[in-house]
């Protein structure tokens, strides 16, 4: 499991780990990590340039400092070296004095006239970003800004010493410009922000270099991202004993005249869940059927679709009357319960936390900024901090779909999923996903691993799909996702 921990706890295991080692050793470990990282990159045919040129930006924290002793190590490689120091007064003394010593050149930014830090950055092979570190809130100073600004304009490939500058570590938020970055080398562990978007965006690679904090780091995460083994250790698999009822059998209430392929897309996802079988209930029954004619179908409601091990409800029900009874009927079942789109549509919290059973919820940023009462753009903005109000709202496991989907229970480290494409924001797509939810919820997975489960197959399905990728598409590639995971 890759996790994330919070700036507060990062901090406090630093703190242990300083006072057992002798003065400076956490920096030199970072800044070794950061120098290969960056010498890998100065290779032959990867730079920019015949000739390797460096540029630090350094601001005054512990980031600058890392930069700077980085750079000493590369200029004692025989590359060229120059730091801009936005705040000379502030730099780190040190990692000043090892650069100059290995004959790097130290130059304050408020010194170099606009045409002469155009050329210097048009000439550099790449970028060295240690203006802000973990404690950075509030988005970039206006000479960072500008700074950021023109590097961007030249260029370089960035490479972001713990985190680009601009971005929240603790929440993925970002406020104002950001430096973008080819490559982020983050030290310790990972921070929330790098794994959660819209911060997640601006990091590009992201490689963990080991300073020695994991054993005083503690055993919960803020965020974490299942490995592919974890996540087929998840999957479900039938044994000599199976039948299609022990495998579970799952209920699908979606779909409407109107919206037929709502339910024909859900109940598609569901049969490529690990389940024994789908029941469908629903006016779409003739669609259902005609498409996937192993399904069980029903052209009542719920209450009149037989046993099932979990439900799946919301996927184009519409306005339609019907809806509200469909609703009512899911969430008095005993079963474990996914609500997704229509039946998200005014749903009331405490109906939802007087359940016995589990509940998943899975809305898109739109969905859930309805749930919330709030905009959207705070939602897409604050997508951690939502995911997290949502579930401890209904008292649910929550699964915010997006660029990088999110899944929260009430308590414990939201999982974030790391196989999103672009791709899967087509049509029809969630309705895949939900299905795909639900038939593993009915096959006995807690609705949180369930969520996890089917976000992670979900998007590898959409990187294997045919391009442009459409949601049967993603429904047809689903088989190639469990077999890359189960071998």
């Amino acid at each position: 499991m890759r996790t994330a921990y919070r700036v507060e706890t990062v901090r406090a295991a630093e703190s242990a780990l300083m006072a057992r080692l002798p003065e400076g050793t956490l920096m030199n470990r970072a800044a070794a990590g950061l120098a290969a990282a960056c010498a890998e990159l100065l290779r032959p045919g990867l730079g920019r340039r015949t000739v390797a040129r460096v540029v630090l930006l350094v601001g005054g924290g512990d980031n600058g400092g890392d930069a700077l002793f980085a750079g000493a190590r590369l200029a004692r490689r025989g590359i060229g070296v120059n730091a801009l120091l936005l705040a000379p007064d502030r730099a780190h003394p040190a990692g000043l004095a090892a650069l100059r010593a290995a004959g790097g050149r130290c130059l304050a930014v408020a010194d170099i006239a606009p045409g002469a830090l155009t050329t210097l950055l048009g000439r550099a092979s790449m970028v060295v970003d240690g203006i802000t570190g973990i404690g950075g809130r509030g988005g970039l100073r206006p000479v960072a800004a500008e700074l950021a600004e023109r590097v961007t304009a030249s260029g370089a490939p960035v490479i972001a010493v713990d985190l680009p500058s601009g971005i929240d570590a603790d929440t993925g938020e970002v406020h104002g410009p950001v430096l973008p970055a080819a490559l982020t080398v983050t030290f310790g562990t990972l921070k929330p922000g790098l794994l959660v978007d819209p911060a997640r965006q601006h990091a590009g690679e992201v490689r963990l270099v080991d300073i020695g904090l994991r054993p005083l780091l503690p055993v919960e995460p803020e965020a974490a991202a299942l490995t592919p083994a974890e996540v087929a250790a998840l999957l479900p698999r039938p044994t000599g004993e199976s039948d299609k009822y022990r495998r579970g059998v799952l209920g699908v209430a979606a779909g409407s005249a109107r919206y037929p392929g709502a339910a024909v897309l859900t109940v598609g996802g569901a049969l490529h869940g690990g389940v024994g079988a789908v029941r469908y209930a629903g006016p779409a029954h003739g669609a259902v059927i005609a498409r996937h004619p192993e399904t069980l179908v029903s052209p009542g409601t719920p209450a009149e679709a037989g046993r099932v091990q979990a439900w799946v409800a919301g996927p184009g029900l519409g306005d339609h009357p019907e809806a509200e009874r469909v609703v009512h009927e899911v969430l008095a079942a005993d079963v474990p319960l996914l609500l997704d789109a229509d039946a998200l549509r005014g749903l009331d919290p405490a109906r939802v936390r007087a359940r016995s059973a589990p509940t998943l919820l899975t809305p898109h940023a739109g969905e859930a900024a309805a749930l919330l009462g709030v905009a959207r753009e705070r939602v897409e903005s604050r997508r951690l901090a939502s995911v997290r109000e949502l579930a401890e709202r209904f008292g649910a496991t929550v699964l915010l779909k997006g660029s990088t989907t999110l899944v929260a229970d009430p308590a414990g480290p939201v999982l974030v999923n790391e196989t999103g494409t672009p791709w899967l924001a087509t049509a029809g797509s969630g309705d895949v996903l939900s299905g795909l939810a639900g038939g593993l919820l009915a096959a006995g997975l807690a609705a949180r691993d369930a969520g996890a489960v089917a976000a992670h197959l979900h998007g590898l399905a959409g990187r294997a799909a045919p391009m442009p990728a459409t949601a049967s598409g993603v429904t047809d590639a689903l088989p190639t996702a469990w077999r890359s995971l189960t071998g």
